[in-house]
């Protein structure tokens, strides 16, 4: 049977017609990103907004919450033990960031250059990367062992002091930081290999026809140009050095006398929610870190104007 094209239907088929492949398109991406949004939503973005409402209750996390307003911040500026866990959160971060992107910054460097075997050399440093924290803190806190420790086994063979990594107050955080710097390596190197790899050659054989060293290559064309990567991996480095735990707890111990001396902001987290069953000050602690991350984030952009060069 012949249905009559009216001229109404047949403008109805053709906007149809030229909205298909947009909507299409459309379509097909927000299935794709579906899964990240909503395993974002269900896994972040939801505890996230529950444990802002906790932090102004007090919960042990099995009874009904009972609301005290600001009384846990108060409390938590009031924690004698405060000033000295942002004091080791910062000086973690201060130290491990800048000295894992200079070391990545140097072996990409050298990975950048003609040479063979790079797919090995690039899955040897990207290893520590894959691998559980837990895993990683296991193996260095044997490596570190004063008495058949690895370390000091070849410390020994040379002469050379064998001191106590893990039991000195005075290198303990020093080594933290240390097996920190070598699992987060791998994965700066890749990111920052890739930058270097995306920055046009022409731009070399010009400094080379103007005569221009290496060194001025690097410092003029390379250190400029790689500069959004930098910033990249800068930003993704302190947020994660910021909630720092796992380490420290593996390596150092939950009955240990230098935790405590090593506390970290995470680890009061921790102690507040799961050792003391205080969701509600856990809850205000996380909220307070999160602030603090929100703000050395905003620092972070507010000041990439006078270091990042875009190319272009």
């Amino acid at each position: 049977m012949n249905t009559a094209v009216t001229p109404k239907t047949r403008k109805a088929v053709v906007v149809e017609s030229k909205k298909t492949p947009r909507q299409k398109e459309a379509f097909w991406a927000y299935l794709f990103i579906a899964p990240t949004v909503l395993g974002l939503f269900v896994f972040y973005m939801f505890p996230a907004i529950v444990s802002f409402g906790l932090s102004f209750t007090n919960w042990n996390g099995i009874s009904t919450p009972e609301y005290v307003g600001l009384a846990n911040i108060l409390a938590l500026i009031q924690e004698p033990t405060l000033i000295r866990t942002i004091i080791n959160t910062a000086v973690f971060t201060i130290v491990s960031v800048p000295l894992s992107v200079a070391i990545a910054m140097l072996i990409s460097l050298m990975l950048n250059q003609k040479i063979k075997g790079m797919i090995v050399y690039r899955t040897l440093y990207f290893l520590p990367v894959v691998t559980m924290p837990v895993a990683v803190g296991m193996v260095w806190k044997w490596l570190y062992n004063t008495e058949y420790g690895l370390i000091n086994y070849i410390l020994g063979l040379f002469g050379l002091p064998q001191p106590s990594w893990l039991f000195n107050p005075n290198i303990a955080l020093i080594s933290v930081i240390l097996v920190y710097v070598w699992m987060t390596v791998g994965n700066n190197v890749i990111l920052l290999l890739a930058g270097l790899q995306g920055i046009s050659k022409t731009y070399y054989e010009a400094a080379q026809i103007d005569g221009a060293t290496k060194m001025k290559q690097f410092f003029k064309i390379t250190l400029p140009l790689i500069t959004p990567t930098l910033f990249f991996v800068f930003i993704t480095g302190m947020i994660s050095s910021l909630q720092v735990f796992d380490l420290i707890f593996i390596m150092i111990g939950d009955s240990s006398a230098l935790l405590e001396p090593l506390r970290t902001i995470v680890y009061g987290v921790y102690e507040s929610g799961f050792k003391y069953s205080q969701m509600g000050m856990a809850s205000a602690q996380a909220f307070l870190l999160f602030l603090a991350i929100l703000a050395v984030t905003i620092m972070q952009f507010a000041f990439q104007k006078k270091w990042v060069h875009y190319d272009g």
